[in-house]
């Protein structure tokens, strides 16, 4: 054990899960500021629809593929070190943000700032190690919960921003994660080790079978979905419905916290019935709630967001019930697969969203493939279970 381990117990470590959650909720906040903010960047830096889905998308690539060395680091060295450095990193790029004044220094600070997002996946491996088998699918349920950081930005930014400065929306999120980053070093410690350190060939062994790219395909639906809309339902609703950023971002916060809060409801329901159970049901109701959203009336738009957050906050739960339930030993580097994949799943959605619109004036097309894409992976799930049920991963 080393000095920093603390002392486990069957019923998990509900301060360690505090810190990881806090943790997790202020690095989410500092990502979520850019899109929430990006109705004033449109018009200030005079933004066409590619520029902004580029700009919105951009950092949720660093924050994708980041989460795989980042859940390989956090299984060998611990998430106290390796969460600490993260938050660290990620105060920069947030304070710079304030300061940018073109397009290219919006490009570069949202790429860097990307990195609060890729801290997923080391808390998910710092989490799961203070929790038994049969408490971590709420654990992480509640980990998740720290999506909420996105509502937080939604509501905040826009606010901070217009009482405040331009500057303040992204700054006061910056000196909230400096503060919890001090909390987090004071107060954090690793679990008890389980099993010795592992190689970077031991690592990387549970990433070559199948079970974690399937897990990687419904994450990418599942919370790729929840970053895809909640980094541009502010442009969807001040472009369609023609609402000020205020009011954009209040709505906003409204779908992120529902689908926050489902989060938990999804893990505990995974304990009790099975990840794959629940993700038969979410996959076909997002397919139907996108379709309510291809429909360009506020009352259709709002039942079918409400109604999506819903279902893939349940998704989220029940994937990362499955994570630890199958690569008990290898948490981090799997949830960086998965985390990736699911981060990958909110890059691609603007990038085509904001092309659709550009081609044929409306976001309608773009609804349509997330419907056809849910509707793939309710196939995979099906023919998962029928055919080739997943068992718990060995000797990984």
């Amino acid at each position: 054990m080393d000095k920093n381990s603390g002392s486990a117990s069957p019923t998990g470590n509900a301060l360690q899960l505090a810190l990881a959650t806090g943790a997790f909720a202020v690095c989410f906040a500092v990502f979520g500021s850019v899109s929430a903010m990006m109705p004033i960047m449109r018009k200030s830096l005079g933004l066409s629809p590619i520029q902004v889905s580029i700009a919105v998308a951009i950092p949720v690539l660093l924050g994708s593929l980041g989460r795989i060395p980042l859940g390989m680091l956090t299984d060998k060295y611990g998430g106290r070190l390796i969460f600490s450095i993260v938050m660290a990193f990620a105060v920069v790029p947030a304070v710079l943000m304030g300061w940018v004044g073109s397009y290219w220094q919006l490009l570069l600070c949202g790429f860097f700032i990307g990195i609060a997002l890729a801290s997923f996946s080391v808390g998910v491996g710092f989490s799961s190690a203070w929790y038994p088998p049969a408490k971590q699918g709420l654990a992480l349920g509640v980990y998740g919960a720290g999506n909420v950081g996105q509502s937080m930005a939604a509501f905040g930014s826009p606010l901070l921003a217009a009482s405040l400065g331009f500057k303040w929306g992204f700054w006061t999120f910056a000196i909230i994660l400096l503060v919890w980053l001090v909390l987090f070093m004071t107060l954090a410690r690793n679990a008890p080790r389980q099993v010795p350190a592992k190689s970077i060939k031991d690592m990387l062994a549970p990433l070559r079978e199948s079970k974690s790219w399937v897990l990687s395909l419904y994450y990418f639906l599942t919370f790729g979905g929840f970053v895809a809309m909640s980094i541009y339902l502010p442009t969807f609703l001040t472009e369609m419905f023609k609402l000020t950023p205020q009011d954009a971002g209040l709505r906003t916060a409204g779908f992120v916290l529902l689908a926050t809060a489902m989060r938990p409801v999804g893990g505990m329901l995974a304990d009790k019935i099975g990840g794959l159970t629940i993700l038969k049901w979410v996959f076909p109701i997002t397919a139907m709630m996108a379709i309510f959203m291809a429909c360009p009336l506020m009352s259709t738009f709002t039942i079918g967001a409400l109604g999506m957050a819903a279902a893939i906050g349940l998704g989220n739960g029940a994937v990362f019930k499955l994570v630890p339930e199958y690569f008990p030993n290898a948490v981090g580097s799997v949830t960086g697969l998965v985390g990736a994949a699911g981060g990958l799943g909110g890059f691609f959605p603007p990038l085509v969203v904001g092309s659709v619109k550009q081609m044929t004036g409306a976001f309608t097309l773009g609804f349509v493939f997330l419907a056809m894409f849910a509707v793939i992976c309710l196939i995979v799930a099906r023919k998962t279970s029928s055919t080739t049920k997943l068992l718990p991963a060995h000797a990984v």
